[in-house]
């Protein structure tokens, strides 16, 4: 996940919310969001 850029993360987190998949592998997406201080973008957007 560090490797994603920040744009990046944020795609792959709307994306995997719109398919629907795994609470897990969202909630790792979510855990980075907040580690690098992104959960802001996700809710504007959201």
């Amino acid at each position: 996940m560090r490797k994603l850029s920040d744009e990046l993360l944020i795609e792959s987190y709307f994306k995997a919310r719109e398919l629907n998949l795994s609470a897990d592998f969202i909630h790792l997406i979510e855990r980075e969001i907040h580690r690098r201080s992104l959960f802001h973008k996700i809710k504007i957007s959201s």
